[in-house]
């Protein structure tokens, strides 16, 4: 329920120098002032507090014994590396025990994460005492939070959009350069500003279209459809050019996938580990070793890419065999990019059907180079890269081709990146309704396909709301005057 205050352990579990414990909601500031038998400190200032806990009536609690500090100490009865003490003791006229010296930091309605009053409890990372403060905390009737709580109080409160909470998840779980960079422009609402930017326009144009419907003898300005059809046509444009993007922002949250072709004992088992660094892979003089797709993630100049080694493509009588050529013609088909691996120890011999899969943006690699002669084959019309997973000769310029790749592929240029799918799924509606609309024989359709074209985008930041066309209406058009 939104009326309770809740409490969750923001730091990993486990053992650290630091654990911070927030709170959230309308007694969090009370709970503050239980905890520390204190006033309030300055909202957004950190200040040190010893933490209490009331001893249960009849239950002795265990005494924590030892010396901590965090430096300087804020309160005068406080010094540095001050031992606690270990039996209970009066606090505020309670009997208390306590806990553990923190800094603690208060943040005042609205100006918090929650947009509620929110404190932050930075206390030692001891299991004992998370434990022990967890214990105080629900004694004081503050529930555990759930999953993604405090962030959905954020976009109830209207801290955060949908497409910012979005951004705030991948921030989280970016693993790479690229992919922070790209979280952090969406977390910071450059992707929420850009649809924000198309649906005030298509706001306003819906609120002239009901003007002219709803209210036929009020003086509306000439030429109002010229400009509602203006409007529609220029969105229709940029919201086009946004989704022609080679799902670039998808691609780049994902990683750029690339998989390994060839025949089997060319390599790409070797050829994987050496890329990964370890042994991803079994490798084997044994033909079909490789059964299934061996996946490892790598960071190729800061954009992620995730290389999967595949089954040797031939024919076989052995049902698992086939069943690994299966999945790897699939996931051929399926990857961003096709890394194909031909033997050197039989060139200029090559397999036909590892050959069909080069495409233009294949990158061909000749393996085993030490015993390789020659750069071109008929096969292919450019030079081929010549590696050898055994020596790491040639690995550098197989990486700078990868990197070189996984640029061109998942950088996203100026404009924020589209990066999901149910962002796309949303502008697809509302760009249909667009064009339906320009083409719409009478007003009132007109009116229904703009008005479904600002729901698909109001969806997307999850801002859906009626009372902004009827705003504008009476705003714009001083309709009763």
């Amino acid at each position: 329920m939104s009326g309770d205050t809740i409490f969750a352990l923001a730091t990993p579990a486990g053992k650290s120098g630091v654990a911070v414990f927030r709170l959230s909601g309308p007694r969090a500031a009370e709970a503050l002032q239980t905890l520390t038998g204190k006033a309030l400190p300055t909202p957004r200032v950190a200040v040190k507090r010893r933490l209490y806990a009331s001893t249960p009536e009849g239950q002795a609690l265990p005494p924590l014994g030892g010396r901590v500090g965090w430096g300087a100490a804020s309160d005068a009865s406080i010094h540095r590396d001050a031992p606690l003490p270990t039996s209970p003791l009066k606090v505020g006229g309670e009997e208390k025990i306590p806990l553990d010296d923190a800094l603690v930091l208060y943040f005042k309605a609205p100006a918090s994460f929650t947009g509620e009053d929110v404190v932050e409890l930075h206390t030692h990372g001891g299991p004992a005492i998370i434990a022990a403060v967890a214990k105080a905390l629900t004694a004081l009737d503050l529930r555990l939070a759930e999953p993604g709580e405090f962030t959905r109080r954020a976009f109830d409160h209207g801290k955060l959009d949908l497409v910012e909470i979005e951004g705030l998840a991948d921030l989280i779980a970016a693993e790479t350069e690229a992919q922070r960079r790209q979280a952090l422009r969406q977390a910071e609402g450059e992707l929420s500003s850009l649809y924000e930017s198309w649906r005030g326009p298509l706001i306003s144009a819906l609120a002239r279209m009901e003007a002219a419907i709803d209210f036929p003898d009020e003086d509306l300005p000439d030429g109002l459809m010229m400009l509602v059809d203006e409007t529609m046509r220029i969105l229709s444009d940029e919201i086009e050019a946004h989704l022609a993007d080679n799902h670039r922002g998808e691609m780049l949250r994902d990683g750029l996938s690339v998989a390994i072709i060839g025949s089997p004992n060319v390599g790409k088992s070797s050829l994987l580990n050496r890329l990964a660094g370890r042994e991803a892979a079994i490798v084997s003089a044994r033909a079909g070793t490789t059964r299934d797709v061996i996946e490892v993630k790598l960071d190729l100049g800061g954009y992620p890419v995730l290389i999967a080694d595949t089954a040797g493509l031939r024919e076989s009588p052995d049902e698992i065999e086939q069943e690994g050529v299966k999945r790897a013609l699939k996931r051929a088909e399926h990857a961003d990019l096709k890394l194909i691996v031909f033997d050197g120890a039989v060139w200029p011999d090559f397999d036909a059907t590892v050959a069909e899969q080069i495409d233009a943006e294949a990158i061909v690699v000749l393996n085993k180079a030490e015993f390789a002669v020659g750069r071109k084959t008929a096969i292919v019309e450019r030079d081929l890269l010549l590696v050898s997973a055994k020596t790491g000769e040639g690995l550098d310029a197989l990486v700078a081709a990868l990197t070189d790749k996984a640029a061109k592929a998942l950088n996203p240029g100026a404009q924020p990146a589209l990066t999901r799918l149910r962002h796309r799924a949303a502008l697809e509606r509302c760009l249909g309704a667009l064009r339906r609309g320009l083409h719409a024989p009478v007003v009132e359709l007109k009116a229904e396909d703009l008005r479904l074209a600002v729901q698909a985008l109001g969806r997307i930041t999850g801002r859906v709301e009626v009372d902004d066309v009827l705003d504008l209406i009476f705003r714009e058009f001083c309709i009763g005057k």
